[in-house]
């Protein structure tokens, strides 16, 4: 007798909770998704933090959070935690009223690229294990995964001598408005030089003393083609090969921005939701750095522009060095090159080969 007392008990709890359940779905529930980092480079590990909190005196028996998520960015394995094929993240959770669960999960960034796993897909179900209210909310959760950035013996030739050149040209001259310090005077220091008030304090003639500095600036340009005529989406050991320039190229474009020098980049690929080709010209301030690695970043790698076509597009440069990334070369590619260098600037073309893959 007791027995069926329990079992009737349960039936009309389940369906009771079930009731509710219908009734006022998933009202009260908030869900949070969010990285612990904004950014980090390809290879390193993050946190995606999950916060899930119930704010009603309503007990939930089990609650599935269910997103896509990109094989590049590689989950854990975890209790309450299931990956489909390194595509589906699943958590499970059971609240009780008013509680608040916190979960971590530790993700490695495989790959460059701009990751959104913020679209979350959330059902509620009853004591009887059968789904009820679901809903589907985004809650911001971006990562920007920047290239990976190579050793200096791993940068390929001329690449590393242009990034040289640059650096050792930065030094030629001194800047004015570039004072770093103090010294006695020599004899032969120009007049505009003298620290009078130095001067005072010290009872001796000072002058100032100055950075180097050259009106040097680097441009890095990315070939999205393999070859003249090349237009449709590329091999995976292709797409290797361009994401070996982005890595030169970001390199390179760091390793100069340190030494003083002002850089930007180029591709015939297009960035984020955007279907026209990128170009950053070169510039040098504080935030310099951060734009072009978050730039490389959202780098789509297809193709949006015929490579002559978008050479022509760079002819309103002067005295730049350009570095050009291509998996070929061709009559009509020198020849743009050519013109390139008759306006004054110039130009390194490096041929990328088929085993310069990302590493």
């Amino acid at each position: 007798m007791n027995g069926w007392v329990l079992t009737i008990a349960l039936l009309a709890l389940g369906f009771l909770q079930r009731w509710l359940l219908n009734t006022f779905g998933l009202k009260g529930l908030s869900y949070t998704r969010r990285f612990s980092r904004k950014t980090a480079y390809e290879g390193e590990e993050a946190e995606m933090i999950e916060v899930i909190r119930n704010d009603r005196l309503f007990f939930i028996p089990w609650l599935r959070a269910e997103s896509r998520i990109s094989p590049y960015l590689r989950l854990g394995r975890q209790e309450n935690l299931a990956v489909s094929g390194e595509r589906y993240h699943k958590s499970i959770f059971t609240l009780r009223p008013y509680q608040q669960i916190t979960r971590r999960h530790r993700v490695r960034l495989l790959k460059r690229g701009a990751y959104d796993v913020g679209n979350v897909a959330l059902t509620a179900g009853d004591l009887f294990g059968i789904g009820g209210k679901g809903l589907d909310l985004h809650t911001p959760a971006e990562i920007l995964v920047y290239p990976r950035l190579l050793n200096e013996r791993d940068i390929p030739l001329p690449v590393s001598r242009l990034q040289g050149d640059l650096i050792v040209r930065r030094h030629y001259l001194t800047d004015p408005f570039l004072v770093n310090g103090i010294r006695d005077y020599r004899p032969g220091d120009p007049i505009r030089d003298i620290h009078w008030p130095a001067s005072a304090k010290m009872g001796a003639l000072q002058v100032k003393t100055h950075d180097y500095t050259a009106d040097t600036r680097l441009l890095a340009v990315i070939n999205a083609q393999m070859s003249e005529d090349q237009w449709g989406e590329l091999m995976d050991y292709e797409q290797d090969m361009i994401e070996r320039a982005i890595s030169i190229a970001a390199t390179v474009c760091l390793r100069v921005l340190g030494a003083g020098v002002a850089a930007g980049f180029a591709a015939n690929m297009p960035m984020g939701e955007s279907e026209t080709p990128t170009l950053l010209p070169p510039e040098r301030h504080s935030a310099r750095e951060e734009e072009l690695l978050a730039a490389f970043a959202r780098l789509r790698i297809q193709r949006c522009r015929n490579f002559l076509s978008f050479l022509d597009d760079l002819s309103f440069l002067r005295g730049t060095d350009i570095l050009i990334l291509s998996a070929y070369t061709s009559e009509a590619v020198e020849e743009k090159i050519a013109q390139l260098r008759r306006l004054g600037n110039t130009v390194t073309l490096h041929l990328l080969e088929k085993e310069e893959k990302a590493a």
